[in-house]
């Protein structure tokens, strides 16, 4: 029987801490779905479409070293019933902090309650990227900060890219 995990996030951008996640997550499963939520209300930096080249880009290596296979997804809906249509057995999340843990808790108790034949595994980041947050790595992008420390030289070159475009 194929082991198949979900993790979920916006990805905006893709992080060292995604990164790490993924990594140890692909290493516990047979197939890995990478479910980029799309949320009509939210304006992201980058569109669902970048986000999953991105990732595509970034998890190849990921992939090919654990053997496991990496899908990339977009999602609009709940992400439990977006890992059920993945039918996962388990979903994968990444805890950074005490706050981390504490959300993380509820919505895991929310979603056993709605798929109770779905697992949550928590994945403790680790401590080289347990400071890192997509949403202070684009505010350090926008304000000309060097980003290097915090995602991929290839995604370091994409958030350039987009704050120019951005400021003009």
């Amino acid at each position: 029987m194929k082991r198949i995990g979900f993790y979920s996030g916006s990805f905006d951008p893709i992080t060292l801490g995604h990164m790490d996640v993924i990594a140890r997550s692909a290493a516990l499963v047979d197939r890995l779905v990478i479910g980029v939520g799309v949320h009509p209300s939210k304006t992201p930096m980058f569109a669902a479409a970048e986000r999953v080249d991105m990732l595509e880009t970034e998890t190849a290596p990921i992939a090919a070293k654990t053997g496991a296979e990496i899908v990339i997804d977009t999602f609009d809906n709940l992400a439990i019933e977006a890992a059920r249509s993945a039918k996962a057995s388990v979903i994968f999340r990444g805890l950074r902090d005490a706050n981390d843990f504490d959300y993380e808790m509820q919505m895991a108790g929310m979603n056993g309650a709605m798929a109770p034949d779905v697992q949550t595994v928590f994945v403790a980041a680790s401590p080289e990227v347990r400071h890192i947050a997509a949403n202070l790595v684009r505010q350090v992008a926008m304000m000309g900060g060097d980003v290097s420390h915090f995602v991929s030289g290839a995604v370091a070159d994409r958030l350039a890219e987009k704050v120019r475009q951005t400021i003009g």
